[in-house]
């Protein structure tokens, strides 16, 4: 059975990638890191399966296309 992707807070991410909060944010913001996710009201974190594909690669981590379920009408 394969692992739940863990939600990583803020702090976690930063130890991990080395990179400043700044940094961080600016990545986001130029679509080059990937982008936090909604966890509660006040609370956001990042997918550990996404920030482990970019410390793999960070030049070449580019954000993976939704899929689109539509019937075609």
């Amino acid at each position: 059975m394969p692992m739940p992707d863990r939600i990583i807070r803020l702090n976690t991410v930063l130890s991990r990638t080395g990179l400043s909060r700044s940094t961080i944010y600016r990545k986001i913001a130029d679509g080059t890191f990937p982008a936090q996710i909604r966890i509660s009201v006040n609370g956001a974190g990042w997918r550990e399966s996404e920030i482990n594909r970019w410390i793999a690669d960070p030049v070449a981590w580019r954000p993976r296309k939704e899929v689109s379920f539509s019937n075609g009408d």
